[in-house]
């Protein structure tokens, strides 16, 4: 049973991030430091540089070769009915809208794994569940960050060439339209570029974004130095790690910039914020259950899969969101209050699925 011990190390781990975030926002905010655009320039750092370094140093030292595969299956299957829900109600509703679309999956799917859920799961099911929250976390970075990244990546070059193309300042309000929420299909149609060649110049701009193949190349070398148990070099790991440990800690600081610049400290509105509390806390872990039954987990590691469905904002989901334009301000809030309300609605799973067996 978890106790207040137990709360303590996770209330812990979180309240630095809570630390880089006043930081972020009393440099704009009460000190001045700062400017709107500067801040900008921070959330490009780090987007290109901490960001991929922390996903290559924690990639790099999994194990690929005790990872539990029926549980990562399950995880992918979670993720797969969320798209299919996701794609039925962008295309087949009338309120439904591919851009909100993509934000939704971010709230459903993408987790804050290690900060949060390393000592929570520690704390309930010991190594086992850690274990497991790690290679969630790793899968979650090779697949479902990627996946997020190409979407975006498509939605910006889409708006990009659409733009160039355009003649006329009314194709301009398309734009405006678009990054405020609406279909991408309004761009483009008629004389506008193909799927193609669209395709070509997405993939030219990931092969240039380190956040494509940073995950990659750290699973890589983890499955090299498992397999013939080599070790990183110390130079390169001391380099790696010198802008690794700065990951989590720059990336609350710039959402703290962002947070400053707004009118308000919940950006998104009551509204919004709410429903993205429902999809993270509700929703996802809804479609985790359904993956984890559909391929036997029971137990611990079923419980665990719940468990970890549940924890709160990805904090890269929020850079992604803030260096593409889409809905940072959602992303934001989905970040900062979550992580206050995760606690105990996370400790109140943990009660009721005792009781599953």
């Amino acid at each position: 049973m978890i106790g207040l011990e137990d709360i303590y190390k996770v209330v812990v781990a979180m309240v630095p991030l809570y630390v880089a975030l006043i930081l972020g926002y009393g440099s704009i905010r009460w000190w001045n430091i700062f400017t709107h655009e500067q801040g900008g320039a921070i959330n490009r750092l780090v987007c290109y540089f901490t960001l991929p370094l922390f996903t290559f140093e924690f990639t790099a030292h999994v194990d690929p070769f005790k990872m539990n595969y029926i549980f990562i299956g399950a995880d992918a299957i979670s993720k797969c009915i969320i798209v299919l829900v996701l794609a039925f109600w962008a295309k087949f509703t009338t309120k439904g809208s591919y851009t909100w679309s993509i934000t939704s999956f971010s709230l459903c799917t993408l987790t804050n794994s290690l900060v949060v859920g390393v000592p929570l799961m520690k704390a309930m099911y010991g190594p086992m569940g850690v274990d497991l929250v790690v290679q969630s976390s790793v899968v979650q970075a090779i697949v479902w960050l990627t996946f997020l990244l190409f979407v975006l990546e498509f939605r910006r070059t889409r708006l990009d060439i659409g733009g160039s193309s355009a003649n006329s300042d009314v194709n301009l309000e398309k734009d405006l339209e678009v990054s405020d929420g609406g279909d991408v299909g309004a761009i483009g149609r008629g004389s506008g570029p193909s799927f193609w060649a669209l395709m070509k110049v997405v993939g030219m701009k990931l092969a240039m974004n380190p956040n494509s193949y940073a995950c990659i190349v750290g699973l890589v070398w983890a499955f090299i130095a498992n397999r013939w148990h080599f070790e990183m070099p110390s130079i390169m790991e001391g380099s790696v790690l010198i802008m690794s440990k700065a990951g989590t800690g720059t990336a609350m600081f710039s959402m703290g910039i962002f947070m400053a610049v707004q009118e308000k400290v919940i950006a998104c509105g009551t509204g919004l914020t709410a429903i993205g509390m429902i999809l993270k806390f509700i929703a996802g872990p809804a479609a985790m259950a359904i993956g984890a039954i559909a391929v036997g987990l029971h137990g611990d590691v079923l419980r665990v899969a719940i468990i970890q469905a549940a924890l709160p904002q990805s904090i890269t989901s929020f850079i992604y969101a803030k260096e593409y334009g889409l809905h940072a301000d959602v992303l934001s809030t989905a970040v900062i209050f979550g992580m206050i309300v995760s606690l105990p609605v996370l400790i109140a799973y943990y009660a009721v699925l005792e009781f599953v067996h």
